[in-house]
């Protein structure tokens, strides 16, 4: 009876998992069949943003949130290279713009320049690997997983580097959402930020330390930046599953049980723990105006309908949601009370607060938040409040499939 029993449970079990993975293929297909059928969409409102001295310390900030302007400042820093550059990032394209890169680290390697370069190997498994051939001249680390077969027992492994970090001679570094691409350039909605002053110390130091803890053998060491930086104003939150530190959700969820006035966020994957939702149900409940805005549609099907699975809940506590339309919005960022504000690779979902290597950057400044809160009242120009009404008249089918796929959360 009772091996019957458990049978019957794996049996159930299984099935129910496939029909999960089916649903999973379903919409992925319509996914793309949406995205082919509506073509390539390229424009939305964004402003240039001026470089803001901050309150306290040396620390000079500038945003951006266009790819092309983006790209350009960033060549234009490797180009002006002395020393030492370090670039990290989770995607680099093999495209126009991924080769321009390359060849402007190879130039400055050539120079007698010190070239580092990261990227990880299996967010790149579509890029030929011709293109992830660098020259000899740069120094390169592919981040695969599994490098070698006892690694494959440490679930350690299994999570991905998806920071994004350029730093260039210990004057000016760049961080944030982009991935290296020319998609990303005018196709998508991202936030960076460039940062010039002691705190670019800190961002060095999150490099040096990734590196030499995963190079491989054939590799050198760097020496580490030994003057620190203890600037409040600007803290830097580095999760790292090696060392099993997860600081960004802390943070998070400290920043909104103290908000007063207003919490903004804005999100390329959101699914929320229960904690988060917790967080932000109550701090709406006291009259907090909690405002969301995410992709009506990203470039992860399944990680859309994760997310609306806590619409409801979420819409009922009185927080307000945004789909930002026609485009992908990829930014990861924050502002709370025009004082507190974040910028930096870690979405809100269990992948990146609990599992990858994320980086973001924790900033309390007036002007800062200024801009933020402008950056994300032009971004809401271009997006689609979402109601409670609409929201409990969506379709039984849609109901359905979020509930089905619940119990994936975990894994997204």
């Amino acid at each position: 009876m009772i091996v019957g029993l458990r049978r019957l449970g794996i049996r159930v079990v299984l099935a129910f998992a496939a029909v999960q993975a089916a649903l999973v293929g379903v919409l992925a297909v319509r996914a793309e069949i949406r995205k082919r059928r509506e073509g390539p969409k390229e424009g939305f409102p964004w402003m240039k943003q001026p470089e803001i001295e901050l309150e306290s310390g040396e620390d000079r900030i500038r945003l951006y949130p266009y790819g092309v302007e983006l790209y350009e400042a960033m060549l234009k820093e490797i180009e002006g290279a002395k020393e030492k550059i370090f670039l990290e990032t989770f995607i680099w394209k093999g495209d126009e713009l991924g080769r321009r890169f390359v060849s402007a680290l190879e130039r400055k390697a050539e120079e007698g320049v010190r070239v580092y370069a990261i990227f990880d190997g299996f967010a790149n498994l579509v890029v030929p690997p011709s293109f992830k051939q660098f020259p000899k001249e740069i120094y390169t680390f592919h981040f695969r997983p599994f490098p070698k077969a006892p690694s494959a027992l440490d679930p350690r492994n299994v999570f991905r580097d998806h920071r994004k970090i350029l730093a260039v001679d210990g004057r000016v570094a760049f961080m944030g959402g982009f991935n290296i691409g020319s998609l990303y350039a005018t196709g998508w909605r991202d936030t960076h930020l460039r940062i010039r002053g002691t705190g670019v110390r800190e961002l060095e130091n999150t490099f040096i330390d990734f590196w030499n803890t995963h190079k491989t053998d054939d590799l050198p060491t760097i020496e580490p930046v030994h003057e620190r930086d203890w600037n409040p104003a600007t803290v830097l939150h580095r999760n790292d599953p090696y060392l099993r530190i997860f600081p960004i959700r802390g943070m998070y969820l400290e920043a909104i049980a103290r908000a007063n006035s207003h919490v903004y966020l804005t999100h390329a994957y959101f699914i929320p723990d229960r904690a988060m939702r917790a967080g932000l149900k109550e701090v709406a409940g006291r009259g907090v105006d909690v405002q969301v805005l995410l992709p009506r549609y990203s470039n992860h099907a399944t990680a859309d309908w994760l997310a609306r699975r806590h619409f409801y809940e979420l819409l009922s506590a009185g927080v307000r949601i945004f789909g930002y339309e026609h485009t992908m919005i990829h930014s990861k960022t924050a502002t709370i009370d025009g004082v507190w504000s974040t910028i930096g690779t870690a979405n809100i979902d269990r992948l990146s607060l609990l599992g990858n290597y994320e980086i973001n950057l924790e900033i309390y400044s007036e002007r800062l938040a200024a801009q933020m809160e402008t950056m994300f009242e032009l971004d809401k120009t271009n997006a689609a409040e979402i109601t409670l009404d609409e929201w409990e008249r969506r379709p039984l089918p849609a109901k359905i499939t979020e509930r089905a796929l619940g119990t994936l959360s975990p894994l997204v």
